[in-house]
């Protein structure tokens, strides 16, 4: 049986490992991981909010499947990957985020460790040290182990901001050490779906420091796995649970929202320094990934289906299409979306925007819509991009191709019109095929329209 190492990061975009487009200097020790492995370029989480993507990446099943659309527990009698592991001898432990799984009793882990204890979810030393142990353990006992490691940075507070001094005491402070390398905002550049403010880059290089040090936590985990004399028979797998804590990023359904930097290395199964830049999978896939590494019959009935014969590298028809999902935000507020993307466009159906209903959501905290908001009262364009974020269309549909920061929303544009059509057949259909609770009112809504205009 293969040990299963599973290290995720809390709100880290998926371009900001170095070895998918990101700065150099950002994530050492996830690039050498990638080097080692394969990458999957186009990987995307289910749903871009923290507990809900956990949640289906845990049972293998969408949100509207699962029950956890939010900040709530699964149904009683869903399956997890743990259930599946424990019968096969498994040992089963997380190193923080362990609330985001509810109900926390479900999971049963064998080893559950809170933020506290690993210095509010930042210190590397005791992520490290806590792994070496529950390896050890596992291995005196002569079990396969499965472990979830969670870091919680980048997620906000981002280091050394001003809300990183408010939130915590400097007591608590002291719990964590600085990253090991620290970003200044004159050597960051912004991505494009942002503006390029003062303020917009200054809060980007703090998210960036708290992404060096996520990256510093992946080290001290990989170096106790080495240490542990098991690396050769573990698969390691690294991702991110959503987009970072942006606007136009975590908390909507985005490219920049879900996409997330999928890392799996496999010893003996996938070919070191490989990458994947055509399919697009989905965090759904791991589960039955799961059950392949540790040799048990996969679920019947799951939303995803294994990543092997892609780490394998075999002939197969391509995953040219992902669909992603919100519902609400940890504010509990509900702001339904639904989109379908390919390499070219992405098609976003927001059933909440009604012209009066305005978004709010973590994101837009701290420095960075602030800075949008003032910049607006003297740019147009920039009044009009925030604006647009409150606001929304009922549909977007972006060229990916030609804009992939998602600028212009190109769904009223007659040009456009086959694509449009074809896009909402495809996440129609998929509404309905997944029994996703707006399906009707999707069909209604925007296929209803096109096959009582005789378009179809």
């Amino acid at each position: 049986m293969t040990n299963i190492l599973l290290i995720t990061a809390d709100d880290m975009d998926g371009n900001t490992p170095g070895s998918f487009g990101g700065p150099v200097e950002a994530t050492p020790n996830l690039d050498r991981l990638a080097a080692e492995g394969m990458v999957f370029r186009r990987g995307h989480v289910p749903a871009a909010v923290c507990q809900p993507s956990r949640s289906a990446l845990m049972t293998g099943l969408w949100p509207h499947h699962n029950g956890a659309q939010g900040f709530e527990p699964i149904n009683d009698r869903i399956a997890v990957i743990n259930d599946l592991l424990k019968q096969a001898g498994y040992r089963t432990g997380i190193l923080g985020k362990v609330d985001h799984l509810q109900p926390v009793e479900r999971f049963a882990w064998d080893t559950a460790v809170n933020m506290r204890e690993l210095g509010l979810g930042r210190n590397p030393t005791a992520y490290g040290s806590l792994a070496e142990t529950f390896i050890a353990e596992a291995t005196r006992e002569g079990r396969p182990w499965f472990l979830m490691a969670n870091a919680h940075d980048p997620h906000r507070p981002f280091h050394g901001s001003e809300n990183e001094r408010e939130k915590w005491t400097s007591e608590e402070r002291e719990l964590y050490p600085a990253p090991s390398k620290v970003f200044e905002a004159d050597e960051v550049q912004v991505p494009g779906f942002l503006p390029d403010l003062p303020e917009v880059r200054t809060e980007y290089a703090q998210y960036l420091s708290s992404a060096r040090r996520c990256d510093d936590v992946v080290g001290a985990v990989l170096e106790a796995l080495e240490r542990s004399g098991a690396a050769g028979n573990t698969m390691v797998v690294f991702l991110s649970d959503n987009g970072m804590a942006f606007p136009f990023a975590k908390a909507n359904c985005y490219l920049r929202s879900t996409l997330t930097p999928l890392i799996i290395r496999w010893p003996g199964v996938a070919t070191p320094g490989t990458s994947n830049a055509d399919d697009l999978v989905n965090m759904l896939d791991l589960f039955p990934t799961f059950c392949d590494a540790a040799g048990v019959p996969t679920p019947a009935g799951l939303d995803g289906s294994s990543l092997l014969p892609l780490l394998l590298q075999r002939e197969q028809e391509r995953r040219e299409q992902v669909f992603t999902v919100f519902h609400e935000t940890a504010a509990k507020q509900r702001y339904e979306m639904r989109c379908v993307q390919d390499a070219s466009y992405g098609y976003i159906w927001n059933a909440w925007a009604d012209g009066q209903t305005q978004y709010r959501a973590e994101n837009m905290f701290g420095l960075s819509w602030k800075a949008m908001l003032a910049a607006a009262e003297d740019d147009a364009d920039t009044r009009q991009r925030a604006d647009f974020y409150v606001s929304r269309a009922r549909e977007e549909l972006y060229d990916l191709a030609s804009d992939p920061d998602c600028l212009r929303n190109r769904a009223a544009e007659p040009s456009l019109a086959t694509v449009l059509a074809a896009k909402r057949d495809a996440l129609a259909r998929w509404m309905a095929d997944t029994g996703d609770p707006l399906a009707s009112t999707f069909w209604t809504e925007a296929v209803g329209e096109l096959l009582g205009s005789g378009d179809k």
